[in-house]
């Protein structure tokens, strides 16, 4: 079940939080803070989701605390992608190009993460360019992971007749 934790800990403890995490290394603690206030603190239990395929893309998720599971549709049944953890960022994807969801992010443990509404988000990217360009290598470096996989699944494809 998904619930907010705002009273656990205070919006010091996210600065704190949000300075080890290497898209916000750069970023100065006074506008950390505001990052911090105007996001949302909420806990899902291991198989909760914290958004499925197909769904809007409103947010993006800071992992804080916990791992969870990337997971994506196939005739087979809905197959593991990737792990995100501690620091890592999810849902960034959708809100950037303007689609639904393109996986279903499912906690993997407890989980306790930071959700960055859409606006917030942009307001992130456009306020700070640093931000910008952490996520630019984070999904180039994604890009070039992804591409390096379908080589070599096409690698191991036996040839058509």
């Amino acid at each position: 079940m998904t619930h907010n934790n705002e009273g656990a800990m205070n919006l010091n403890d996210d600065v704190q939080a949000l300075k080890t995490i290497p898209l916000f290394a750069k970023v100065d603690a006074a506008k950390l803070k505001l990052l911090a206030f105007t996001s949302e603190r909420l806990s899902y239990a291991e198989g909760d989701a914290l958004f499925e395929a197909g769904d809007p893309a409103d947010a993006a998720y800071i992992v804080m605390q916990g791992e969870a599971d990337v997971l994506v549709r196939t005739p087979e049944g809905p197959v593991k992608v990737a792990s995100v953890g501690q620091n890592d960022i999810v849902g960034e994807i959708g809100i950037l190009c303007d689609v639904p969801r393109t996986a279903t992010v499912r906690a993997a443990s407890d989980l306790v993460t930071l959700r960055i509404s859409k606006d917030g988000f942009f307001h992130l990217v456009t306020q700070f360019p640093e931000v910008g360009i952490e996520i630019m290598a984070e999904l180039a470096s994604r890009l070039h992971q992804t591409t390096q996989q379908l080589t070599e699944l096409m690698r191991q494809r036996p040839p058509a007749r």
